[in-house]
């Protein structure tokens, strides 16, 4: 009778130990060994932390990291009048990098970058997620940096960052700092500011065309980072995600910089008779925001002083209407009408609109409104394209028409 050994045999199957290769085991490249940085403690668990720091005269493109004008009209932008007296060491600069663009439930936070001063240094800290079940220690020791800051800076944080961030801290049973902290979106203040010199106001636009930064080979697309870090969860091989410490940290770098560029180009000395030389499109873009937090004398200034410069044909006429708006606004009926004369030449039907209510309601002189109300009708009817005709404006106007005729007797 064979025994069990003989049949394998039979079957092909080696018996033994001999002839035998050793296992091969796969190269690995942990994080440790492809990104520096530090394993860090504390009362759940273990994160990666990578640090670095710089000099407050480091320079990132073509402006300084240092922060040294106080953020008047940020704090009246934001509804924060205390963010005034704040001090730099009170502001923390965030970024995520998330396994998902979507915004889900369901997604991780895996890298988390956040930035303050210390004195005469700005230090970077960016924590990993090395893998889920580390992340009540990840989330735990971005809270313990942030300490008490009370000013969180972020770029389109509002809609992304802080909500992942608090979804998180939730799902783990922790309270997240964000609820007490003002969020100064740079975003929304770009948007604001750069309208009309910028089709795209994405941070890496806002770095080549208004901070001077260009970044290296090193970066890594926005879009393909999620992926990446999926592939290094089943590869534990952290060259795949190398670069993302770079595009993250450059984010960061390109927030404070930009805060900075904004908050010195919105402290423009408006008590002077000329105004500094500023590029004319920022010019509006500050006067729009001194318009939308109430200082409509100082957007009137703004406003008058890049009418003064060379603006293009394009822009022109749309901030004469603003102008003369905020002029009617602020009751100076001069400077309002002089504009709306201006405006009326040009074929201007609002300027011919408000020329009537003007000398209707304050002059009393119904026959040039009535003169007026009828070329302005006139204008409209007659446009190249009548199917783009406003008929509540078209109705507005005849009903006014009839009412200066009433009021001349010629109803």
């Amino acid at each position: 009778m064979s025994s069990i050994s003989d049949r394998l045999k039979a079957l092909g199957v080696q018996v033994g130990a001999q002839n035998i290769l050793p296992h091969r085991t796969r190269d690995t490249h942990s994080i440790e060994q492809v990104v520096p940085g530090k394993v860090v403690g504390n009362l759940y668990g273990e994160t990666y932390i990578v640090e670095n720091t710089y000099p407050s005269d480091y320079r990132h493109g073509a402006i300084e990291l240092i922060i040294s004008t106080p953020p008047e009209i940020i704090a009246a932008w934001v509804g924060e009048p205390s963010l005034v007296n704040s001090h730099v060491e009170d502001f923390v600069f965030l970024d995520i990098e998330t396994t998902s663009l979507s915004g889900s439930a369901g997604i991780y936070a895996f890298l988390v970058g956040a930035g303050r001063f210390n004195g005469n240094v700005f230090r970077l800290s960016q924590f990993f997620l090395r893998h889920p079940g580390e992340e009540l220690a990840h989330l735990a020791a971005m809270i313990e940096f942030i300490g008490d800051c009370r000013t969180l800076v972020t770029f389109n944080g509002r809609s992304f960052d802080v909500p992942i961030l608090t979804t998180r801290c939730l799902l783990q049973g922790m309270g997240t700092p964000f609820k007490r902290m003002p969020n100064i979106d740079l975003l929304h203040l770009a948007r604001r500011l750069w309208r009309e010199r910028l089709p795209s106001r994405t941070l890496l636009n806002l770095e080549a065309q208004i901070l001077g930064i260009t970044r290296t080979e090193e970066d890594v697309p926005s879009w393909v980072i999620p992926q990446l870090y999926l592939d290094y969860l089943h590869t534990d091989d952290a060259r795949l995600i190398k670069n993302i410490f770079y595009h993250n940290a450059k984010d960061i770098l390109s927030m404070v910089t930009l805060y900075n560029h904004i908050t010195n180009l919105l402290a423009v000395d408006l008590a002077n008779e000329e105004l500094p030389e500023i590029v004319i499109s920022d010019l509006i873009g500050i006067g729009r925001l001194y318009e939308s937090i109430g200082r409509l004398e100082d957007a009137a200034r703004i406003y008058q002083q890049s009418l003064n410069s060379h603006l293009p044909e394009s822009v022109y006429p749309q901030i004469l209407k603003k102008l003369s708006s905020l002029y009617k606004r602020l009751g100076d009926w001069s400077n309002a009408v002089d504009l709306w004369k201006q405006a009326a030449k040009a074929g201007q039907i609002y300027a011919r609109i408000e020329l009537a209510k003007y000398y209707e309601h304050r002059e009393h002189d119904y026959t040039s409104a009535l003169e007026l109300t009828q070329t302005a009708l006139e204008h409209l009817l007659n446009r190249d394209r009548p199917y783009q005709i406003d008929l509540d404006q078209c109705n507005s106007i005849e009903h006014r028409l009839r009412r200066l005729k009433r009021k001349l007797g010629q109803d």
